[in-house]
C-alpha cells in the first residue's frame, strides 16, 4: 500500500507531493487514516534544518484520525498521536510511565514520516483515544502543545496554585485554559498589551506587560521562544517555586544563583508528555471545554500554512484537514 504525503527534500525547500511504502504493521501497531494534523513550531524547526539533516521530511506530529488496521478492538477508534510514536517499553523510564525519557524513544516525524499525509502507522501505545466531547480539529494541537504545558502543571500545580504564563501564543493560550481548568489562579505575561482581552478570555485572572511582583507565584511557565528577565521572574516565585522553560529559547538562561539558594527555587525544563499524561490532559480538556483556537486549512495548502506558522502569524494554531 502506498501512503500519500507532503515532503520537503532539503532545508527551507517547498513541500511537494510525496509517496512512500509504510513499514509493515507489527503486533500492537495501528494504521490511522488522518483527518487533521496541527502545525507546531517544531515542524518549522525541522523543515528549516535547524535540528539537523532529517530529509526527506514529512512534518506533522499533532495528528487526529481513525484506526483502520491493527488490533481488532481498536478498529474505528478516533485517536490522536503527538511527538512520540514509540519507545522500547522495557527500560526503567518506560516501566515507570516516563516513556518520553526512554533512550530508545522514536519521534513521529523525525526519522519517520509524519502527519502531513493521508495515513500513518505507529505503535498503538502512542495512539491515544480522543474523548467524544473534543472536536477533531481543535483537539489536534492538544497532542503536542497541550500536553507540553500540561505536564509541568500536573507536576507542580493544583487547585489554588498561583501560576504565571509567559507568552500568549500557541502554547500559552493552551496553558492559560488548562491552568484555569485545574483551579489555579492564573496570571498572563505578554509584551503586547493588545493580548489582554484574549488572555482573559482564555482564563487569565490577571494580565501584565511587565514582570511579576516579588514572591507572588508558585509556578511560572515560559511558553515564549525568548529568554525572559530571569532575575525578575525568579524573584517573582515564592519559596520552593518552580520556573519551567517550555519554549525553545535561542540563548542561555542566566540564572542568579542566590535566588535559587535563598528560596529553594527550581528551574526546570519540560517537553511533551507520556501517554498517561496525554490521556489525563484530554480528559481535563473534555470536561472543561478546553480547545485550541485554530485557523483551518486544507492539507494541500500546507506550504502556506507552514509559512504562516514560521512568521508567527497563526492565531493561535494552524490545523490541516484532509
Amino acid at each position: 500500500m502506498t501512503f500519500n504525503a507532503y515532503a520537503t527534500k532539503h532545508a527551507r525547500a517547498a513541500l511537494e507531493p510525496f509517496q512512500y511504502e509504510p513499514e509493515p504493521l507489527r503486533p500492537g501497531d495501528v494504521e490511522i487514516v488522518i483527518s487533521h494534523c496541527g502545525i507546531c513550531h517544531s515542524d518549522v524547526h525541522l523543515a528549516d534544518g535547524d535540528w539537523g539533516d532529517v530529509f526527506p521530511l514529512v512534518p506533522g506530529h499533532e495528528i487526529v484520525g481513525t484506526v483502520v488496521a491493527g488490533p481488532t478492538d481498536r478498529i474505528g477508534q478516533r485517536v490522536g498521536v503527538g511527538w512520540q510514536r514509540s519507545s522500547c517499553g522495557s527500560c526503567d523510564y518506560c516501566r515507570t510511565g516516563d516513556e518520553v525519557l526512554c533512550p530508545g524513544n522514536q519521534a513521529t516525524c523525525m526519522g519517520h514520516f509524519g502527519g502531513f499525509a493521508d495515513r500513518i502507522r505507529v505503535d498503538g501505545r502512542f495512539a491515544i483515544a480522543i474523548p467524544e466531547a473534543l472536536p477533531s480539529d481543535t483537539a489536534a494541537p492538544l497532542l503536542c502543545g497541550g500536553v507540553t504545558v500540561y505536564t509541568p502543571l500536573a507536576a507542580y500545580a493544583g487547585p489554588g496554585s498561583r501560576v504565571g504564563v509567559i507568552g500568549i501564543g500557541g502554547l500559552g493560550h493552551l496553558a492559560l485554559q488548562l491552568a484555569r481548568a485545574m483551579g489555579c489562579e492564573v496570571t498572563a505575561f505578554s509584551r503586547s498589551a493588545d493580548k489582554e482581552a484574549d488572555a482573559r478570555a482564555f482564563g487569565a485572572h490577571h494580565f501584565h506587560t511587565g514582570t511579576p511582583a516579588r514572591g507572588s507565584l508558585d509556578l511560572i511557565l515560559n511558553t515564549a521562544h525568548a529568554v525572559p528577565d530571569m532575575e525578575a521572574f525568579l524573584g517573582g516565585l515564592r519559596p520552593r517555586g518552580v520556573f519551567s522553560q517550555l519554549g525553545a529559547a535561542p540563548g542561555p538562561l542566566q540564572v542568579p544563583s542566590m535566588l535559587l539558594i535563598g528560596g529553594s527555587r527550581t528551574v526546570t525544563g519540560s517537553a511533551i508528555g507520556s501517554p498517561a499524561a496525554i490521556r489525563s490532559m484530554l480528559g481535563l480538556a473534555a470536561t472543561h471545554a478546553v480547545q485550541a483556537r485554530i485557523e483551518a486549512a486544507p492539507m494541500h495548502a500546507c506550504n502556506e500554512a507552514l509559512d504562516r506558522t514560521r512568521k508567527n502569524l497563526a492565531r493561535y494554531r494552524l490545523v490541516l484537514a484532509n
